[in-house]
């Protein structure tokens, strides 16, 4: 039997939109007209054409529209917390010596290996909820605090499922090389193989991998076993993504480039020549600045020469239990324009359009415009530059997913 709702013709009116096109265009006046799960038609509300007949209107009474927020990189399926591990940053230890003496990340495998399939999902369900209720209605979660195949799918299967408990989109990456697993001490080439060889395509066979990731840095791994990890996601057909640049410069971002990732997030130790490789390569560059804030960073991402180079740059949470505790992506925006210098424009563009195109989804999201998902955001703001200037406040008003209101 089919759904009525899947052809309902719903408009959204008396709206001022920020459509987050390539012009961040903004339009007063505006409205949206969707038919079940997608936008069909998007302008000012006196020319909407005669040929549509709503069978529901809904006054947003001169609301700013945004598209959903996209958070394009978390790690929000996690077990327990690693507060004493704050602590001690506060007094003074590093990120790298406190991984070298088994936290860190091994930290977060022990509690992830020790957790129930059950007991994952809801710890990990509010942090979600947190998202959705600030308008994020598409997401990406990594794996990479199991270490074995069974705990790195028990991850993804977690993942999977909160997208069936909350209307949120959920893309979910395979990041099993994020640490070296003590099963495989000072042997890091087997580890790659064994994620390269069996891990990766038996997780894919089940439906659990929609891209690859890997963590290459002095604590992590190196460029050439990224690139095994890559040779063997490019035989399957999976796009890949990296964690580059961001406690030394191992010329990862230019890696990923020349293999045409997604992504490359963090990226403190980029220069403009990583910034020009980016661009060229159309890889966007994800900024995490809650995890630079946490890990009390000095150095900051290459903004300008970014910026100089045209690369696209979008803004995630990083939400995970060690160096980005925290699952506000209206935070990151904020400190994405005060820590980092972009803009409130670059800022609402980083978590829209250009997030969906470091989830490979710029098809379907991050902009306002027919054929585009229905995901919207209804703000009780004055100035869209309020976006990247509240912290601690959240005034999304409305969650609209597939063309239904969801908060």
């Amino acid at each position: 039997m089919s759904d009525p709702s899947a052809t309902r013709e719903v408009l959204w009116r008396n709206a001022r939109l920020a459509t987050c096109d390539a012009a961040m265009s903004r339009l007063e006046g505006g409205a949206l007209l969707t038919r079940g799960p997608r936008i069909v038609w998007v302008g000012p509300e006196r020319d909407l054409p005669g040929e549509y007949r709503p069978e529901e209107a809904h006054d947003l009474g001169g609301a700013w529209v945004t598209p959903g927020l996209i958070d394009c990189h978390t790690h929000l399926v996690f077990a327990g917390n690693r507060a004493g591990e704050y602590a001690q940053r506060l007094r003074g230890r590093s990120y790298q010596e406190i991984a070298r003496a088994g936290g860190g990340i091994l930290a977060s495998m022990r509690a992830v290996r020790g957790a129930s399939e059950q007991q994952l999902f809801d710890q990990s369900l509010p942090r979600l909820e947190a998202l959705l209720a600030e308008g994020v209605t598409t997401v990406e979660i990594k794996s990479g605090y199991g270490l074995t195949l069974s705990d790195e799918a028990k991850m993804l299967r977690v993942a999977r499922s909160l997208a069936q408990a909350l209307p949120v989109t959920i893309r979910t990456t395979l990041l099993a090389a994020h640490a070296l697993p003590p099963e495989y001490a000072n042997r890091p080439d087997a580890y790659i193989d064994v994620i390269a060889g069996e891990w990766l395509p038996r997780l894919c066979e089940e439906g659990l991998v929609d891209a690859v990731d890997i963590f290459c840095e002095s604590v992590g791994f190196s460029v050439a076993q990224a690139e095994r990890l890559f040779d063997a996601a490019g035989r399957l057909g999976v796009p890949v993504k990296m964690h580059a640049e961001q406690l030394s410069n191992l010329g990862g971002s230019l890696l990923a480039a020349r293999r045409g990732a997604l992504s490359c997030d963090h990226l403190e130790y980029a220069t403009a020549v990583e910034a020009e490789a980016l661009a060229a390569a159309g890889t966007v560059a994800v900024l995490l600045p809650v995890a630079f804030f946490c890990l009390g960073e000095e150095r900051k991402p290459p903004v300008a020469a970014l910026r100089k180079a045209g690369a696209a740059m979008a803004i995630a949470t990083d939400c995970n239990p060690g160096s980005a505790p925290g699952s506000s992506l209206l935070l990151a925006m904020s400190m994405a324009t005060r820590l980092f210098g972009l803009t409130c424009e670059e800022a609402l563009a980083g978590v829209t359009r250009y997030a969906a195109c470091a989830l490979g989804m710029q098809e379907e999201r991050g902009t306002l415009a027919p054929g585009m998902a229905a995901d919207f955001a209804v703000w009780s703001i004055g100035d869209l530059e309020e976006l990247g200037y509240w912290s601690g406040f959240n005034p999304c008003r409305a969650v609209v997913r597939a063309g239904r209101q969801v908060s």
